[in-house]
C-alpha cells in the first residue's frame, strides 16, 4: 500500500489546475469573423507564458492587463481545424494552468439562418411569472435569491420549462416568434428575477434551467413555428458579476468620484448644439446603483461583449436579439456590433430598445438612416415607440386636430424618417409599462380595435403575454403587479387560463379576437409587407389599406360612441375595381360599396375581391 501511495505523490504533485474561468468555453472553427479573443482568468495568470500548438491556429497577440488575474489572448482561427486547442500557461518552466479549449465544427448553413422579420408576430413573456416547470430548481445552490411568491418584487419559479410546456398556446394562439424576458444568471441578493443585472455572461441562471435547456427550448419552439428571440445587455451587468471583486482594467467600467445616476436625456444623443458633458452623462452614468455601467469603449469589453453575441447566436441557433437600452451604450460601439453581428448573419434581426416618444429621435436609431452626423447604427429594427405612445391615447378620445384616430394618422404619415418603417416593432405594452388594457381605459371595445390596428397596420407586431387576459396595472402600482404570474403556470393554481374553461366570458372573447386576427396575418402576406394607403380621419373614423400585387385588404375602425353612416365613395382609391368585400373575422359577404353603417367603437376587417 506504501508503495502504490509513492507512486500516486508525483502524479498529484504536477497535476496542472485549469484556470477559474476561460470565456468564451469553446468556440467553432469556420466563423466569417477569422480573430478570436478568449478572455481567461486565474490566479497570476497574467504573469504566465502561453504556448498552444494546433493545425491552422496562429496566436495574433497576447495581453496582460492592470489585473495580474487576467490574460486576453487573440487567435487567428481563419484556417483552423475542429479539435482540441491545449493551451498551457507557463512560468519558467513549469505548466501552472493548462486549458482544453473546444473548436467545434459549425453548423452547415449556419450563418444564413432567417431573423424575424414583418411575416412575424411576436409574444413577449417573463420567464419567473409565465409558467413554473420544474419545481426543484426554484432554490439552488450558491444563488443569494430564495424563490417567495408572496413577494410581488421577489423570485417567483417560473422556467425554461415552463416556457416548453406551453409552446403549444403560443402556436395555437398564432404568434411565430418568441421574445424572452433575459434568462442570463442574474445571482444578485434581491429584485433578480426580471434578468437585467447579469452576473455570468456565458451561463443561463440554474433557476431558470441550464444551457441545454435553453438550446432545447430554441429547438423544440422551431418545432412548433417560433423563433426565439434573446434580450441582451450591453449597458450594465449586475454588481454581483464576477469580475467586479477583481477588474481586469480600471476603465472596465464607466467610474465617477462618487455615484452619478444618467440623466435619462437621449436627447442629447442625437442634439448637435448638446454640451460633451450632458451627453457624457446620459452615456456614462449608471442605470442604479446595482448596475454597473459597462465601458464599451475599452476594446478588451467591446470584444468581449461582441462575441459573447455571437457565441449565443451560433450555440442556441437564435433567430434575433432584442437590445436593452440601445442608446445608453456607447453608439459607435453599439454601431461596429450591429455591423459585425450582421456580417456574420447576413439574415438576422436586432431590434433596439431606444424609449422616446418622437420620430425624429426614434429613426436616428435604426440602421441604414442618412442621419445629420454620418451616424448608422447598423442596428435593422428599433421599437416604435410613438406609435406605443398615440395607441394608449387615441381611442379615449373625441375627434380633434391632433386626437383621437388623429394620432394613428399623424404618427404612421412620419415614416418618411424611417429607413424601413416595415421593420419597426409595434406594440401596446411591455414589461416596462403600464398594461394595454389599462391604456385604453379598461374597455373592451377599445382594446379589441387597437388590437386590430395592431395587427393590420405595417410593421411587427408584439403582444405581452396576459394582454389575452385583459390584465390591468399602472406602472406606479410597482412592477410586481405590471408582471403578475400568469394564472395556471403554477401547480395548485385555483384558475388555469391556459385553458378556455380557465378563462371567463369576457377573456375568451378577446383571446379570439387576437387569435382569428393572428393566424389570418400569418397567412396572408398582404400584412406583412403590402403597401399602406390610409384616409385622413373624419370624425373620428379611420379607413385604411393594405394591399399588393394579388390582394387588398381594407381596414374600417369607427372611434365614436355611436354607429357611423359611411359614405365608402370617399375610398375608391383604396377599393379601387373590388366587387366584394368580406369580413375577415366573420366570413360575411358585402357586395354594395356605396353607404355603410359600422357599428359604435370597432374596427372591421374586410378581403376585398
Amino acid at each position: 500500500m506504501l508503495m502504490l501511495l509513492a507512486l500516486m505523490l508525483p502524479v498529484f504533485a504536477f497535476a496542472q489546475p485549469a484556470p477559474e474561468r476561460v470565456e468564451p468555453p469553446f468556440w467553432w472553427a469556420g466563423m466569417y469573423h477569422s480573430e478570436l479573443q478568449v478572455m481567461v482568468y486565474g490566479k497570476d495568470i497574467g504573469l504566465t507564458r502561453l504556448e498552444l500548438d494546433h493545425p491552422g491556429v496562429v496566436v495574433k497577440e497576447v495581453v496582460a492587463v492592470e489585473s495580474p488575474n487576467y490574460l486576453f489572448v487573440y487567435l487567428d482561427l481563419s484556417e483552423a481545424q475542429p479539435g482540441t486547442i491545449r493551451m498551457n500557461f507557463r512560468s519558467g518552466r513549469r505548466v501552472l494552468f493548462s486549458y482544453d479549449f473546444e473548436l467545434r465544427q459549425r453548423e452547415e448553413g449556419s450563418r444564413y439562418r432567417q431573423g424575424f422579420d414583418a411575416s412575424d408576430a411576436m409574444y413577449l413573456l417573463m420567464p419567473d411569472r409565465f409558467a413554473n416547470g420544474d419545481l426543484t430548481n426554484d432554490d439552488m445552490p450558491g444563488m443569494l435569491e430564495k424563490a417567495d411568491r408572496s413577494n410581488p418584487d421577489g423570485r417567483h419559479g417560473g422556467d425554461i420549462q415552463g416556457i416548453i410546456n406551453h409552446l403549444d398556446y403560443i402556436s395555437d394562439l398564432g404568434f411565430t416568434a418568441l421574445w424572452i424576458n433575459p434568462l442570463l444568471e442574474n445571482n444578485q441578493p434581491r429584485y433578480s428575477y426580471h434578468g437585467y443585472a447579469t452576473t455570468d455572461y456565458y451561463k443561463i441562471d440554474p433557476r431558470f434551467g441550464t444551457n441545454e435547456d435553453f438550446r432545447r427550448l430554441v429547438q423544440e419552439a422551431e418545432g412548433k413555428g417560433l423563433k426565439i428571440i434573446k434580450d441582451m445587455i450591453f449597458n450594465h451587468s449586475g454588481h454581483y458579476h464576477w469580475w467586479m471583486k477583481d477588474l481586469p482594467t480600471s476603465d472596465w467600467l464607466n467610474q465617477w468620484p462618487e455615484f452619478t445616476r444618467t440623466t435619462y436625456r437621449m436627447t442629447t444623443l442625437v442634439d448637435p448644439y448638446a454640451a460633451y458633458s450632458d451627453s457624457k452623462r446620459m452615456v456614462d452614468g449608471w442605470f442604479d446603483t446595482n448596475m454597473p455601467d459597462l465601458n464599451q469603449r475599452n476594446r478588451l469589453l467591446a470584444t468581449y461583449l461582441i462575441q459573447n453575441s455571437v457565441w449565443w447566436i451560433e450555440f442556441a441557433a437564435l433567430k434575433g436579439i432584442r437590445m436593452d437600452t440601445q442608446p445608453y451604450s456607447d453608439k459607435y460601439f453599439m454601431s461596429y456590433w450591429g455591423r459585425y453581428v450582421l456580417d456574420e448573419y447576413p439574415n438576422f434581426n436586432i431590434v433596439g430598445e431606444a424609449w422616446m416618444g418622437i420620430p425624429a429621435m426614434i429613426s436616428y436609431f435604426q440602421g441604414g438612416k442618412m442621419n445629420h452626423d454620418g451616424y448608422d447604427s447598423n442596428i435593422p429594427s428599433v421599437f416604435d415607440f410613438s406609435l406605443y405612445d398615440e395607441i394608449g391615447r387615441a381611442f379615449q378620445e373625441d375627434h380633434g386636430w391632433a386626437s383621437g384616430m388623429m394620432r394613428l394618422y399623424n404618427s404612421l404619415a412620419m415614416d418618411f424618417l424611417y429607413p424601413n418603417p416595415y421593420n419597426l416593432v409595434i406594440f401596446g405594452d411591455n414589461h416596462d409599462t403600464d398594461r394595454f388594457f389599462t391604456r385604453v381605459g379598461e374597455d373592451l371595445s377599445n382594446q379589441k380595435m387597437a388590437l386590430t390596428f395592431l395587427l393590420t397596420t405595417r410593421g411587427i407586431p408584439q403582444i405581452y403575454s396576459g394582454t389575452e387576459l385583459l390584465k390591468a396595472a399602472y406602472e406606479h402600482d410597482g412592477h410586481g403587479p405590471m408582471r403578475s404570474n400568469f394564472p395556471g403556470g403554477w401547480p395548485g393554481d385555483p384558475v388555469n387560463a391556459f385553458t378556455r374553461e380557465g378563462r371567463s366570458p369576457q377573456q375568451n372573447e378577446i383571446f379570439d379576437h387576437i387569435r382569428s386576427l393572428l393566424h389570418y396575418r400569418k397567412d396572408n402576406p398582404v400584412l406583412h409587407y403590402g403597401w399602406l394607403k390610409h384616409f385622413v380621419p373624419e370624425n373620428n373614423v379611420y379607413v385604411y389599406f393594405r394591399f399588393n400585387d394579388n390582394q387588398r385588404i381594407m381596414v374600417l375602425m369607427n372611434n365614436n360612441p355611436e354607429p357611423v353612416q359611411l359614405e365608402l365613395s370617399k375610398y375608391t382609391e383604396g377599393w379601387e375595381g373590388a366587387r366584394e368585400a368580406v369580413e375577415v373575422l366573420t366570413g360575411k359577404r358585402h357586395t354594395a360599396f356605396d353607404q355603410w353603417i359600422i357599428p359604435a367603437k370597432t374596427a372591421e376587417v374586410f378581403e376585398l375581391k
